[in-house]
């Protein structure tokens, strides 16, 4: 991937109002977790930092592709992020900035992302099933601000949603009260088209406390027999909790 040109983007960040549903991506529940208002959604900023290899890669990234995803430092609503690539040890880096000199989000992409690692061993989560389309199909970027029509002109899901439909396992089974999503590493296996019926099979691999409770979940997004999409997904579970 060293030898592809990522062009700078730059977007003004949006906090969409289906993330309120955690409160610290609300003015409130911000300022309660110490922050001066509500944090745009993990899930949005890397929307953002998809875009790059979207643009240079096109379908191909959605199909066998991914990376690994770091959220380092929140973004507010209204920020003004751009997103740019440099090249480390030969490999391409995007990252995410809104004016200071650290990045807020890093992403380090790939084009293969190899076979789907088996679950590793744990405290097994409940299944769920879900059909991929709006708002978890190929637009979902767009109430964010971004229109690119790669994933749309395709019919195929955006690779955005994997990360969100995590999110919502950790929303629904894992967190307790504002939770921060902090970290991915997402493997594409194949595109899936718009309007298929996706299950969502996690695991809880490890649990720990470092500036709250932490937990790691690993996720096998399936069609029928067949794993499209595999996840390392963590987060800050419960913000108040110390070990």
């Amino acid at each position: 991937m060293s030898s592809v040109e990522y062009a700078s983007w730059a977007i003004t960040a949006t906090n969409l109002p289906v993330h309120a549903r955690n409160p610290i991506h609300t003015d409130e529940g911000g300022r309660a977790a110490g922050f001066p208002g509500a944090l745009v959604a993990g899930v949005t900023v890397y929307a953002y930092l998809c875009h790059l290899p979207l643009v240079a890669h096109g379908t191909a990234w959605v199909e066998q592709g991914g990376g690994e995803v770091r959220f380092r430092q929140p973004v507010f609503d209204q920020d003004m992020v751009t997103v740019s690539a440099r090249t480390n040890d030969g490999s391409p880096v995007i990252e995410a900035y809104t004016g200071s000199p650290q990045p807020r989000a890093v992403l380090q992409p790939t084009m293969n992302a190899g076979r789907a690692p088996a679950l590793r061993e744990g405290e097994d989560l409940q299944p769920v099933t879900i059909t991929v389309d709006t708002p978890y199909g190929s637009d979902y970027a767009v109430p964010a601000g971004d229109d690119l029509d790669i994933c749309a002109s395709a019919g195929i899901v955006h690779p955005a949603v994997w990360p969100d439909l995590a999110n919502h396992i950790m929303h629904e089974q894992l967190a307790r009260g504002s939770w921060v999503h902090t970290r991915s590493i997402i493997r594409h296996h194949r595109a899936v088209a718009v309007g298929s019926k996706i299950t969502i099979v996690p695991r809880v691999i490890e649990r720990f406390f470092a500036h709250g409770e932490r937990a790691i979940v690993d996720m096998h997004f399936m069609q029928n027999d067949e794993i499209v999409t595999s996840i390392e997904h963590e987060a800050i579970i419960d913000l108040s909790a110390t070990a």
